[in-house]
C-alpha cells in the first residue's frame, strides 16, 4: 500500500488514501507497529482518508497506541492531503470523530474549523478545556526547561482523569497575545512537538477576557494561531486552528500481518 508522510508543525502522520477500504483499521496493532520509529515508518498517529456519502471525505485518526480521538494537527494534515490527491480544492467540508468540520486549504496553510468548546473548568489552580480531545492547561515559568514528561505524565494518569485519561498542556505567556506551548500528548505518551487540539485549548485558557479573541502560538514544532469568539455563557463557537501542513515523503508498505 502507498503511503505518504505529513507534519503539521512537526506533529507527523502517516497518511494513507483508503478510499477503497483496503486497511483493516480494526488491526490496532498493525497501526502501532507502523507508527513505531524503530521498526515501521515512524509517526504520532495514523490518518485514513475515505469516502462519505454526505462528505467530500472521512478522517479516520489513529493515535500511535491504536487509541483514537480528535487530533487538530492530523485534520489539517488530512486537509493538505485530500488537496493533493483532487478531492478537494480551497474549501472542505468533512468528517472527523467529533464531527463535521470546515476548513480552507491555501497552499502549504490550512485554517481548520474546530468544534464549540462548552467552556473552562477550574482545575486546583490549572485549567481543563475539551477540544474534541480533553487537555489539562497549567501556566508555568521557564517553559523550555520544564520537565513536561514527567510531569505530564502524572497528570495525564491522575485518578480524576480516569479511565480516558488527558493530554497535558504547558504554557508560558509571551506577550499579551502570545504564548509559548509544549503537550505531553497521551496515546503518543511523550511530549509532542505540536498538538493542534492542545494549543487550541491552551489558547482558550489563556485569553478568558475577549468575547472575539486570536491568540500566537509558539511550539518546538513552529508557529500556529487560534481565533475564537466566547459566548456570555463562557462556550466558544467559531474556533478557528492555523498553521502550515506539509508532505515529507511518500513509499509504500507492505501490510502483512
Amino acid at each position: 500500500m502507498v503511503f505518504y508522510k505529513y507534519q503539521g508543525t512537526g506533529n507527523d502522520f502517516v497518511m494513507i488514501d483508503d478510499r477503497e477500504n483496503k486497511f483493516d483499521d480494526q488491526n490496532l496493532d498493525l497501526v502501532s507497529r507502523i507508527c513505531d520509529r524503530k521498526f515501521g515508518i515512524g509517526a504520532d498517529g495514523l490518518i485514513l482518508i475515505r469516502n462519505h456519502r454526505d462528505y467530500d471525505f472521512e478522517m479516520i485518526y489513529f493515535n500511535a497506541d491504536g487509541s483514537q480521538s480528535m487530533c487538530g494537527n492530523g485534520a489539517r494534515c488530512a486537509v493538505a492531503f485530500a488537496g493533493f490527491l483532487g478531492i478537494i480544492e480551497d474549501k472542505t467540508h468533512f468528517l472527523a470523530i467529533d464531527g463535521p468540520h470546515e476548513a480552507v486549504l491555501n497552499q502549504d496553510v490550512v485554517e481548520l474549523k474546530m468544534g464549540n468548546v462548552k467552556g473552562i473548568t477550574a482545575k486546583n489552580g490549572d485549567s481543563f478545556v475539551n477540544t474534541g480531545s480533553p487537555h489539562h492547561i497549567r501556566v508555568v515559568e521557564d517553559v523550555h526547561n520544564y520537565p513536561v514528561f514527567e510531569e505530564g505524565k502524572k497528570i495525564r494518569y491522575r485518578e480524576d482523569y480516569a479511565p480516558g485519561g488527558t493530554n497535558v498542556n504547558f504554557i508560558e505567556a509571551l506577550d499579551k497575545d502570545e504564548i509559548f506551548v509544549r503537550t505531553y500528548e497521551r496515546g503518543v505518551e511523550n511530549e509532542t512537538l505540536s498538538c493542534g487540539t492542545g494549543v487550541t485549548a491552551a489558547a482558550i485558557a489563556f485569553e478568558q477576557e475577549k468575547s472575539d479573541a486570536e491568540v500566537k502560538i509558539k511550539t518546538l514544532g513552529g508557529n500556529l494561531s487560534v481565533r475564537f469568539h466566547r459566548n456570555e455563557d463562557g462556550s466558544l463557537d467559531n474556533v478557528w486552528l492555523i498553521g502550515p501542513a506539509k508532505q515529507v515523503f511518500s513509499g509504500k508498505m507492505e501490510l502483512s500481518n
